[in-house]
């Protein structure tokens, strides 16, 4: 137990460091990848035949090559070609490009799950597209969004391990490494659960929201208690 307790005081503060790499890596990609996602999903309902065509060569591009392969691309071939970015940058960019090109489906999704007759409602209004968009369909479209979202989230969370490909010392690098020093079990079993917790995390924030959204548009009732007012007037019916 005493060699345990040793081991792990002394790879802690490298563990530490290749977590914030990792979130670092994560929540850049995650941001990213939401502009990304919002950008072509909403693009790809574009009135334009060629705008329609043009969204979903670059989709089907970044889903249908490895996402290592993009992350190789843009670390050794771009700077040949004079755009060289730090191995960080490039990861965060990498990710953000390959799992916002699945994002975008989800957008484009939630945008056509809204009813018709809420855009023909717009239409009948008048309104412009950029208020017809926030007041009426994006707020319904959000709320179908961020299962999907969150989904990615935990799987852009994993797929940030493959940076070490690109010379990132994010956690699972650090973890290759603290295993020299203790037990290779204990090292494997660390990493998996501060990955966890990074995920579990993630994933009820996006819960958090997909709730609040939800209780925005009506589909579930607000949890706060009930007043004295509220509970007379229960009463007295």
């Amino acid at each position: 137990m005493q060699d345990f307790l040793d081991s792990f005081a002394s790879a802690a503060p490298r563990l530490w460091e290749g977590t914030v790499v990792t979130l670092q890596l994560s929540l850049g990609g995650a941001v990213v990848a939401f502009f990304v996602a919002c950008l072509l999903g909403v693009a790809a309902n574009a009135r334009f035949i060629t705008v329609r065509t043009l969204v979903r060569i670059i989709v089907e591009f970044f889903r249908g090559t490895s996402l290592v392969v993009q992350m190789f691309f843009l670390f050794f071939v771009l700077p040949m070609l004079g755009f060289e970015w730090a191995s960080l940058t490039t990861g965060i960019i990498a990710l953000g490009l390959n799992y916002g090109a699945y994002g975008s489906e989800v957008v484009r999704g939630s945008l056509n799950a809204v009813p018709k007759g809420q855009w023909e409602t717009t239409t009948a209004l008048s309104m412009s597209w950029w208020n017809k968009m926030r007041r009426v369909i994006w707020p319904q479209a959000w709320a179908l969004m961020l299962p999907g979202f969150n989904n990615l989230l935990i799987m852009l969370i994993k797929g940030s391990s493959l940076a070490g490909f690109i010379f990132l010392q994010d956690l699972l690098f650090i973890t290759q490494q603290v295993r020299r020093t203790m037990d290779t079990a204990t090292a494997f079993g660390l990493s998996l659960v501060i990955y966890f917790l990074i995920s579990l995390a993630c994933s009820a924030v996006l819960r958090w929201m997909e709730l609040r959204a939800q209780r925005k548009l009506g589909l579930k009732e607000s949890k706060k208690p009930r007043t004295d007012k509220a509970l007379a007037g229960g009463g007295a019916a």
